[in-house]
């Protein structure tokens, strides 16, 4: 019996019980869609997540004190130790571009003319290139040292009034302190501009380091017993005076910077070459390990500093996520062997109902390998079609998924040859123990057969 025979018979059966043989592949189809949509989705929020690193940023490098021991992602146990006077030294070290101080603020409430909005998070300050004017939709980069911030969409955008750049904005700090702040820019989107805060969509206002965090800073350090407390006024007489003036130059040099010290800091190599950023981050390391640097004094077995590009830290959310795909692909295949199981099964019964046919095939001359052939031909067919249709559908979802998520489309090509390639084989192992059992049939038994 030629192998076109085979096929045709086959077909045959397959199309004489429908409902049975859809059934038998559902496992199969359900198997490899899951495969597919699952590794499609993990491909796209791979490359969605590479895709936020921009040609800039990845000159940078993304600094933090922690204990050694600690796990987590960025700024997992982070402590304040780098201070002003560091980040000047780093920055004018050779292999450096720039170096600058990362510290969110605490604040109560954003306001914009007479309207004020709760907002306990998303003032950050930094440096002015940390927001890079290729993600500006309009207005500029703010400056150190000026009461300046630039906003995302979402904070400009969640007032009655949409804030543009030129207004002035108002923004109350943990504790009741107001400073303002002219908005000078407006970014092109509410994604985070880095790792360390996420690339979650939400209100974020941008603002120097200096004045807004080192006055912070300089407040928490005087308490208040500083300019303007109830402590810091004398009653006129000389000795109040004086305690007022030390408290003005503790408040002065707090606003200079020298006692700021800084939860993280970012360090840019002078270009994106792996050469330079791994020369600008151990210059860096070198320094604050170093008996000159301020930080030096935490440094030690419980602190250590840890610098990382936004691939390098990525790459321990692109782990969990491969992880986690590996994970969900493991219970597709569990799928794949329940449809296996149910190939086997089907076609072990198809070889009952079929034995009076075996033996009329073997009486007039069919081999053990004809009817090897066609019952094996039988399995691999329904094993084919579900891998083809399971392909289509987790195309489909996966395709879907990525639409809704908002992610750029990935299609794994060599998935698909791959599920292609373990419908044939789930075919072929499935069946080829009924397809043996069916060639070892002894034709007298099977004509007798009722």
């Amino acid at each position: 019996m030629n192998p076109l025979e085979s096929l045709r018979l086959s077909w045959r059966s397959i199309r004489g019980h429908k409902l049975r043989s859809a059934l038998t592949t559902l496992g199969i189809v359900i198997g490899i869609a899951a495969v597919i949509a699952f590794v499609t989705l993990g491909a796209s929020l791979q490359a969605g997540i590479i895709g936020d690193i921009s040609p800039d940023d990845q000159r940078n490098v993304y600094g933090w004190a922690a204990d050694p021991d600690t796990e987590g992602g960025p700024l997992a146990g982070a402590q304040p130790v780098v201070s002003g006077d560091d980040l000047e030294t780093i920055e004018g070290l050779e292999d450096v571009e720039a170096a600058y101080g990362y510290a969110p603020i605490q604040s109560q409430a954003v306001s914009s003319g007479d309207e004020q909005i709760a907002q306990g998070d998303g003032v950050i300050a930094t440096g002015p290139s940390y927001v890079r004017e290729d993600t500006l939709r309009e207005g500029r980069q703010f400056e150190p040292g000026e009461r300046e911030a630039v906003l995302n969409p979402a904070a400009a955008g969640q007032f009655e009034e949409n804030v543009s750049v030129g207004d002035e904005i108002t923004i109350t700090i943990l504790g009741g302190q107001q400073t303002t702040a002219e908005v000078v820019g407006i970014t092109d989107s509410n994604e985070g501009l880095s790792p360390f805060e996420g690339f979650e969509s939400s209100p974020r206002i941008y603002v120097p380091t200096d004045p807004y965090y080192v006055e912070q800073a300089g407040a928490v350090e005087l308490g208040d017993e500083g300019p303007g407390g109830s402590e810091g006024v004398g009653n006129g007489d000389g000795e109040d005076a004086a305690e007022a003036d030390d408290a003005d130059q503790a408040a002065q040099a707090q606003a200079d910077g020298g006692d700021a010290r800084f939860i993280a800091v970012i360090v840019e190599a002078h270009s994106a070459d792996e050469d330079d950023v791994d020369a600008a981050r151990q210059a860096a390391i070198d320094y604050l390990e170093s008996d000159d640097s301020d930080a030096s004094e935490f440094l030690g077995d419980d602190l250590a500093m840890t610098f990382q590009t936004s691939a390098e830290l990525l790459q321990q959310l692109e782990d969990v996520l491969e992880l986690l795909q590996n994970f969900i692909v493991g219970i597709a295949a569990i799928s794949l062997l329940v449809g296996s199981i149910g190939i086997a099964n089907i076609m072990l019964v198809s070889v009952t109902e079929r034995t009076r046919e075996i033996g009329i095939m073997k009486a007039v001359g069919a081999q053990n390998r004809d009817v090897l052939g066609l019952f094996l031909s039988e399995a691999v067919i329904l094993g084919v079609i579900g891998a083809i249709l399971g392909t289509a559908l987790g195309l489909v979802a996966g395709y879907l998924g990525a639409w809704y998520i908002d992610l750029p489309l990935v299609y794994p090509l060599e998935y698909v040859a791959l599920a292609i390639a373990v419908g044939v084989l789930v075919g072929i192992l499935s069946g080829l123990y009924p397809a043996w059992r069916a060639a070892r049939t002894d034709p007298i038994d099977a004509l007798r057969y009722e």
